[in-house]
């Protein structure tokens, strides 16, 4: 079901960002169907990949001219088109949006790049890691004097970057509603990393952030805003900005009526932490996890990936499912009338099964079981081979 039942995307492999936007929109109900090239390693580098989730997936060779007239005519039929290439790589194929828009002008055409599709940099290639430097993103992150860490792949990749392609996905959707034509979208990682900072940008013009990393509020200055070892060596987080909730903070460790810093006075931040630390280190993450289960002192247990679908309140919420034997986070926001989900596949997620699988994928997008035959005739479309 979902709210997208009925959208049609045609999503061209790529790797993380673009599949993971895609991968909001699949969860939502849209029929996302995934054109892989012969021999890309997109699906292939990690078996049963959750950001392939819900696929149906056509192997084309996009060098061939009968595999790009293939992606031609399925954006004939399609609301949505994405495509992660650098610029220029999908009109050097055929398959940029001037051919599509032509067969389809209410198609929306969504680009997926590093950099964007003009400027300097637009054709180097990059990561997470780099778009985040180049926004200013990752510089506040970490602590004094040392390194700023990469943050996983997370902010760029994903927040930045296909959650950003979904907003604008879903927004030039709207818009059609309206106009009743496409366009293009110039979705780029390091424009999403940027909108991130907006919050801190604000900060810095009030004279509420400094520049100086590990000395704010909530880049682990503050020590009610940052993480603590436990005795058995795992940790926990402490989030204790307001006032009460700091007070809350303060009862539960047993230091509400010990001569203390203020909560707001620098100064005073080295000792706080120092005392906070000390008795954190007195018992273990669970024992801690238990003595503010029902505290508003904003104290939470640091759980490792594996543990996460486990916790209680994640258990209530059904906020993990298992697909294909992996277990993995369940599709988000939660709807009342039009829920979202990952549908059971007809087939392995890393590909179809046997050619009438195939057939009958393809039936949906008008194409034919004699024109299927005709297009591996001519080399434009191959059947994975299963995992």
């Amino acid at each position: 079901m979902g709210p997208l039942q009925g959208l049609k995307v045609v999503e061209i492999a790529s790797l993380a960002p673009a599949p993971f936007g895609c991968m909001v929109l699949a969860d939502l109900g849209a029929q996302v169907l995934l054109v892989r090239r012969p021999g890309h390693g997109a699906l292939g580098e990690v078996p049963r990949n959750p950001l392939h989730r819900g696929r149906r997936t056509l192997t084309v060779d996009l060098k061939n001219p009968h595999g790009a007239e293939l992606v031609r005519r399925l954006a004939a039929g399609a609301d949505v088109l994405v495509e992660g290439f650098r610029p220029g790589v999908a009109e050097r194929l055929g398959i940029g949006p001037a051919d599509c828009l032509a067969r389809n002008p209410r198609l929306v055409y969504g680009r997926m790049t590093g950099w964007g599709q003009q400027g300097p940099l637009a054709r180097r290639p990059g990561h997470d890691i780099n778009y985040l430097a180049v926004s200013g993103a990752l510089e506040p992150i970490g602590r004094p004097g040392e390194p700023p860490p990469p943050p996983l792949n997370y902010v760029a990749d994903f927040g930045g970057g296909g959650m950003l392609l979904a907003v604008g996905v879903l927004a030039a959707l709207y818009e059609r509603n309206r106009s009743g034509r496409g366009q293009v979208i110039d979705a780029a990682m390091v424009d999403g990393a940027a909108l991130h900072t907006a919050m801190l940008h604000g900060m810095r013009a009030g004279g509420l952030w400094s520049d100086q990393r590990g000395g704010n509020l909530l880049d682990g200055g503050a020590p009610f805003y940052d993480t603590y070892a436990c005795a058995d060596g795992r940790f926990v987080a402490v989030g204790a900005l307001e006032p009460q909730f700091y007070a809350a903070l303060l009862d539960r460790l047993g230091l509400a009526e010990e001569e203390l810093p203020g909560q707001h006075d620098p100064a005073g931040w080295p000792r706080l932490r120092a005392r906070f630390a000390e008795v954190f280190a007195g018992r273990t993450r669970d024992e801690w996890a238990a003595v503010f289960a029902d505290s508003d002192a904003c104290v939470a247990p640091v759980l490792a990936p594996g543990e996460a679908a486990d916790h209680p309140h994640t258990r209530a919420r059904s906020g993990f499912v298992e697909v294909d034997g992996v277990m993995q986070p369940a599709p988000a926001p939660r709807f009342d009338r039009t829920p979202a989900g990952v549908p059971p596949p007809p087939h392995p997620l890393t590909g179809p099964g046997p050619a009438a699988d195939l057939a009958a994928d393809l039936a949906e997008w008008g194409l034919t079981a004699e024109e299927l035959g005709s297009l591996r005739a001519a080399g434009a479309v191959a059947d994975p081979v299963p995992p």
